[in-house]
């Protein structure tokens, strides 16, 4: 089971088997912390948004938690403290989020003129979760203000009570294949550059017409999100190309995929695993209709429901095997620590998640402009990219903690020469 009753008031959840792994890694400049906004067409009203955030929570009871600490496990338990407060935005977003801080909450809620965001520590969820809050709140923000805003989609029935589906740990239903795929272990090209001052979020944001990106991708025989990490690998590979090297080495994307699209579940928490779609320099030169293709070509052979249920079944065998079970905390918290910053880590040269096409109720969309998304800071000195849609604008967020933008420089570039128009927006600092 994974909601227990500790007494009439406490109920708690057991971690879900990724959300097991993010308090392991948090120090004090890490934070897995990832931001979802939404731009409206009015600016934010903020006492108006507290009264939604307070009702809004009271829907999503894996969101209104704290996190605690067992001899052989972590739990989150559901927290009834003031909060979270609503507070004015800042700039550099996804800051580390200490478990004691903000009344224990692990979730901040931020405006700033007409952006509502909400950063969630990734124990709570994936994206899909994050985002069914933000929508949902932002619909109880809406009505607030007088307008009619329909359920649906992300937005859910505020006066319903949460599906038991919602909370489950859905990879424990689906690791069922009779056998696990080894892992892929090959170093990755890793990008160095010089480390920001602590606590510093390079910020740069692509904005384009969903249309136009469509139509340079179907050039290539592409989907968008080929297409996208097509460009992604070729911006490494001229990362890699023009730096100082030792030796080549591949380049790797860490790809998030929602086991949603494959695995009938209506769960909140976390239902992501990762593919790596890379390229090996060491092979020779590669055209960038090379890249695509065999881009493409691992998209289709990989992303499937018998790959992706024995990568489930893989990742989920550790946690079930008795012994470890028994370990104490503190001992799986030093393997799996040392097991991320030695190999997994290392296993790929960025981050890449796309969201997809985002939809909302029809009488939601004339009050929405887009939406953005941030995988937040890397673990280590690289860049993250997240990619949404809505309607016809396509945001490409990157996030790093480094002070050379080169890989987003060729990225974006890449588009332009695609003939894609790219409107830029940053929080960096002109040098």
């Amino acid at each position: 089971m994974a909601i227990k009753k500790k007494n009439d008031r406490k109920i708690w959840y057991e971690l879900d088997l990724s959300a097991i792994v993010y308090p392991t890694l948090q120090r004090r400049d890490f934070s897995s912390v990832y931001r979802l906004s939404v731009v409206l067409k009015e600016n934010i009203n903020p006492e108006i948004l507290q009264q939604a955030a307070d009702i809004t929570l009271k829907r999503f009871p894996t969101y209104k938690v704290a996190i605690r600490k067992g001899l052989f496990w972590r739990y989150l338990e559901s927290n009834h403290r003031p909060g979270p407060f609503v507070q004015p935005d800042i700039k550099n977003p996804c800051m580390p989020m200490p478990f004691k801080a903000n009344n224990r909450y692990l979730i901040r809620i931020y405006y700033h003129e007409r952006r509502i965001a909400l950063e969630a520590h990734h124990s709570l969820g994936d994206g899909t979760g994050g985002m069914c809050v933000l929508q949902t709140m932002t619909a109880v923000y809406l009505r607030l203000l007088g307008h009619t805003v329909s359920n649906g989609g992300f937005v859910l029935d505020i006066n319903g009570a949460p599906d038991p589906e919602e909370l489950e740990d859905a990879y424990m239903r689906y690791a069922n294949a009779q056998v696990r795929p080894p892992r892929p272990g090959e170093k990755a090209y890793r990008v160095r550059g010089t480390k920001e001052p602590f606590y510093t979020l390079n910020i740069i944001d692509g904005i384009m017409s969903v249309k136009q990106v469509m139509a340079v991708a179907a050039k290539y025989n592409a989907t968008i999100t080929e297409y996208l990490n097509s460009v992604l690998l070729y911006a490494l590979l001229q990362k890699q190309e023009h730096s100082w090297h030792r030796k080549l080495l591949p380049v790797k994307i860490a790809m998030p995929v929602n086991l949603r699209r494959f695995f009938p579940s209506r769960t909140l928490r976390n239902f992501i695993t990762m593919v790596y779609p890379s390229i090996d320099p060491r092979l020779g030169e590669y055209t960038f209709d090379e890249i695509v293709i065999h881009v493409r070509n691992y998209m289709r052979y990989y992303i499937n429901e018998k790959f992706l249920r024995g990568d489930i079944t893989t990742n989920a065998a550790t946690q079930r095997h008795p012994l470890i079970r028994i370990v104490p905390l503190f001992i799986k918290d030093f393997t799996v620590r040392l097991f991320y910053t030695k190999v997994q880590d290392k296993n790929s040269s960025a981050g890449l998640t796309n969201m997809g096409a985002l939809k909302v109720p029809e009488d939601m969309k004339p009050y929405i402009e887009r939406f953005d998304i941030y995988m937040g800071q890397p673990f280590s000195s690289r860049t993250n990219c997240a990619i949404a849609s809505f309607e016809d604008t396509l945001t490409i967020n990157f996030a790093s903690s480094i002070k050379e933008a080169d890989v987003e420089r060729y990225f974006f570039r890449k588009l332009v020469q695609d003939g894609i128009h790219v409107k830029i927006e940053s929080n960096r600092t002109p040098d």
